[in-house]
């Protein structure tokens, strides 16, 4: 979800050219700039008021309203693409929904990939906002469960060693899918033809 909302953010303010786009630009990065702590007292009412505290909805919905910091480097590499493209699509006759689909969403893999990776580690990396929404300590995350073994009275470090393990695994997954993407990305460039 959040992957989508970063690409038509950014394939709006990248492709097109309109009156108000360095101002809607400025409103993106500003919101870059405002940190979680700012921004957890209101969230945290409105998971409340919504009443899916202590639910998984609750830890992830908010997460695809502030995973808009890796917006840039979407931006960054469609600033890269020709603009031409466009006007390819137009002339076959493309909708401006089946250009930014069906030819550019296609051309921006290795972004989504190093986008998907980045968000994906925020995510599961997360400890903050899973400990302010989870009420039960059946419903805590890898990262919360592990810090529950660092103790004054002792630290158990081999739950603690094995549990790390199993925290690295889905990013490694993840990556490994995404790997292709990403050296496919880099030597797009390379090869002149």
């Amino acid at each position: 979800m959040t992957l989508l909302v970063c690409y038509f953010i950014a394939y709006g303010l990248t492709m097109y050219k309109f009156k108000l786009q360095g101002f809607l630009f400025f409103l993106v990065i500003a919101t870059m700039c405002v940190p979680f702590e700012i921004l957890m007292l209101p969230l945290y009412n409105e998971v409340t008021s919504l009443g899916i505290i202590n639910t998984r909805a609750g830890v992830i919905l908010p997460r695809t309203m502030w995973c808009v910091d890796d917006f840039s480097s979407l931006k960054q590499y469609m600033q890269s693409l020709p603009k031409e493209l466009l006007d390819a699509g137009r002339i076959d006759g493309c909708t401006e929904y089946g250009i930014s689909v069906k030819i550019m969403m296609p051309i921006t893999k290795p972004a989504f990939a190093s986008m998907a990776i980045l968000c994906a580690m925020g995510s599961w990396n997360n400890m903050l906002w899973p400990m302010l929404v989870f009420r039960d300590t059946s419903k805590f995350t890898l990262q919360i469960g592990l810090n529950t073994l660092l103790t004054p009275y002792g630290n158990n470090y081999n739950l603690l060693i094995a549990g790390s393990m199993f925290g690295i695994l889905p990013i490694l997954i993840i990556y490994l899918i995404f790997q292709r993407y990403l050296i496919d990305g880099m030597t797009s460039g390379a090869v002149k033809g």
